[in-house]
């Protein structure tokens, strides 16, 4: 049988190629969970019983790890398809409890009233959401030296108090405005980001901008644009850098009106260390997470232990956070 992977991005097709390539430097396998738990995949289906289509939808958060996941797993499990699409994490939760996919890929924290409509999920990795703005921006010199605070972030996409670039950095003299760009789909990105400046995502100001891959190329070709993307699209697979004509703004964490260098993320693996080590700030910070609808059995059960198992060796190497190997065993425990 011929594999099959089908994989659809709902919209905006730019960036689709960075996120599927293969990394520069492939690193050494991480310790995984199963490393802790003997029950491997394999033990428990032989290989010939995995068979089957398992559609996944939700997320650009989860979309390339899930793609790289499905590949890793067809090695094994050749008689195994999947039928892979992006949307936001609100179409992840809504496909999943509807029946319409089997997983949902879903990237913020899971509600009461997810739950009792049925609504099953594990942790799978972690990541983060960065502000992002246009390398050609007027003050974009100014700004990776100070950084923005929390408070001047919320004034920009919250209250609207802060309207032009001049009194981000403090200089009256730069009459440049701000334009603003925010998701148009339900999303994970922008919930927490909303959270992060105590709001939800509906309180966010600015134009919409349908997708992660939409919201950044908004922002790249505008040189007075804002905005914020995930980890994934935020930094090239690749080369590991910042996406070309974007441009990372530190958060001022400590006010101290200086980006330290525990505040920078100047490529994906300093964003990954930031997040791992807790320094970047929870929210925006936050795990990523796969749903189902009641508890998954039989293919999606054994997919879903792959994943927490053998599967974590393909996390770092992709550009995610690996979770704490308790995390993960407590994840295995709640599917078993």
């Amino acid at each position: 049988m011929k594999n099959k992977i089908i994989v659809t991005l709902l919209a905006g097709s730019l960036f689709l190629a960075a996120c599927g390539q293969a990394p520069a430097a492939v690193q050494p396998p991480v310790e995984t969970a199963v490393e802790q738990q003997p029950e491997k995949i394999a033990t428990v289906q032989a290989k010939e019983e995995l068979k089957g289509t398992l559609s996944v939808s939700g997320a650009f958060a989860l979309y390339p790890m899930m793609t790289r996941w499905a590949e890793e797993f067809q090695k094994t499990y050749p008689e195994v398809e999947f039928d892979i699409s992006a949307g936001g994490a609100g179409k992840g939760m809504t496909d999943a409890l509807s029946g319409a996919v089997d997983i949902g890929m879903v990237s913020r924290a899971i509600k009461a009233e997810e739950e009792a409509q049925g609504a099953y999920w594990i942790p799978v990795t972690k990541d983060a959401v960065f502000p992002v703005v246009n390398a050609k921006n007027p003050v974009t010199a100014e700004i990776s030296e100070q950084g923005i605070t929390q408070d001047v972030f919320r004034k920009i996409f919250i209250t609207g108090e802060i309207t032009t670039w001049g009194e981000v950095i403090g200089n009256t003299d730069i009459s440049e405005e701000i334009h603003v760009y925010t998701r148009s789909d339900a999303c994970g990105a922008a919930e927490e980001w909303a959270k992060f400046l105590g709001g939800l995502q509906e309180d966010l100001l600015g134009i919409g901008v349908n997708a992660d891959p939409g919201l950044l190329e908004a922002v790249i070709n505008d040189p007075l644009g804002i905005g914020y993307n995930n980890l994934g699209y935020a930094f090239e697979l690749s080369s590991g850098m910042v996406v070309d004509g974007a441009s990372v703004v530190p958060i001022d964490v400590n006010n101290s009106g200086v980006a330290e260098t525990d505040e920078i993320a100047a490529n994906q693996a300093a964003a990954v260390d930031l997040i791992a080590s807790g320094k970047y700030p929870s929210p925006p910070a936050r795990d990523l997470n796969l749903v189902t609808n009641g508890k998954p059995t039989d293919l999606v059960q054994a997919f879903l232990k792959w994943i927490l198992t053998d599967g974590q060796e393909f996390v770092k190497e992709s550009g995610y956070v690996k979770l704490p190997e308790t995390k993960l065993l407590d994840a295995m425990g709640k599917i078993k």
